[in-house]
């Protein structure tokens, strides 16, 4: 059994482990962004440039978990969602969940992919 870890910038955790043919990633907003909308871009394209450097790609995700800290603000995190991963064909399992998140944080999403 082999697992690849691409390192993080924080203490205890990996950016993304790779295992199986799949891609593990989880992302958040270290900055803070204002809004539900700024966080979620934010994340969004860490998690690409992740997919990226593990072999993968936003085409490619295969589940979602997206944590709000308020579920009042999905349909803004859904604009963004929406408008990033684009196309049907490249739509995933998502879920998302209200959850009582970190500091600033109102979004945090978990992603699994396909890796080449």
């Amino acid at each position: 059994m082999t697992i690849t870890r691409i390192p993080g910038d924080y203490p205890g955790r990996s950016r993304a482990s790779i295992h199986n043919g799949l891609v593990y990633t989880v992302g958040t907003d270290p900055d803070s962004s204002p809004t539900v909308a700024a966080q979620t871009r934010r994340i969004l394209a860490d998690l690409e440039a992740a997919l990226t450097k593990a072999g993968s790609g936003k085409d490619r995700v295969v589940q979602a978990t997206v944590y709000l800290r308020d579920m009042a603000t999905k349909a803004e995190m859904d604009a963004v969602w929406c408008d990033w991963i684009g196309e049907p064909e490249n739509w995933p399992q998502r879920a998302c969940v209200g959850a009582d998140l970190a500091e600033d944080d109102r979004v945090e999403i978990v992603l699994v992919a396909a890796v080449d």
